[in-house]
């Protein structure tokens, strides 16, 4: 993943991107993307959107761009400087997700949804430094994280010795009283 956005977010109701610093009691501390990264609390009635979350929709109603894939491919098209503000014209705000994307669903993303995008690349793509997907893809699997909840098993022993089901050696059976 070229820009690491598991841990930034959009707010409903705050301006902006935050980085997610930690759990809070009445919600979770948040930083500001910009130069001043302020730290303040969004409140637990605040709908938090992950980045990493977030897709473009296609005219195939089966696939969706992750945001990251669309950052890269910007990045790959356009470095960090982009052709496009927020305020540009509708005519180039369309033309530019439209070179990005070339089959991105029109009637489902809005001009709005393609200016956030616009915004939100400016904002990540000047506080985040940009990885090189190859480096990270060589040692990559496609492998869900449990955040060390749950302990990683690796050979068949350890699944028989972890899980009464999965034993192999029989047990011998409790014979059963009769009364006669």
């Amino acid at each position: 993943m070229p820009y690491d956005l598991r841990e930034i977010a959009a707010i409903s109701g705050m301006p902006g991107l935050y980085r997610l610093v930690r759990p809070a009691n009445n919600g979770v501390l948040v930083e500001t993307l910009d130069p001043q990264a302020r730290r303040s609390v969004a409140s637990a009635r605040n709908k938090v959107s992950l980045l990493h979350e977030i897709s473009i929709y296609t005219e195939d109603p089966d696939y969706t761009v992750p945001l990251t894939e669309v950052f890269d491919r910007i990045y790959q098209k356009h470095g960090q400087q982009l052709p496009v503000t927020n305020k540009s014209t509708d005519k180039e705000l369309t033309g530019f997700l439209g070179d990005i994307i070339p089959d991105f669903d029109r009637q489902r993303v809005y001009l709005s949804d393609i200016k956030k995008l616009v915004s939100w690349y400016a904002a990540v793509s000047s506080r985040l430094p940009y990885q090189e997907a190859a480096a990270e893809d060589a040692g990559s699997t496609d492998e869900l994280s449990t955040g060390g909840a749950v302990p990683t098993q690796s050979t068949e022993a350890d699944d028989a010795a972890g899980s009464p089901e999965a034993a192999t050696e029989d047990k011998p059976k409790r014979k059963s009283k009769k009364a006669e």
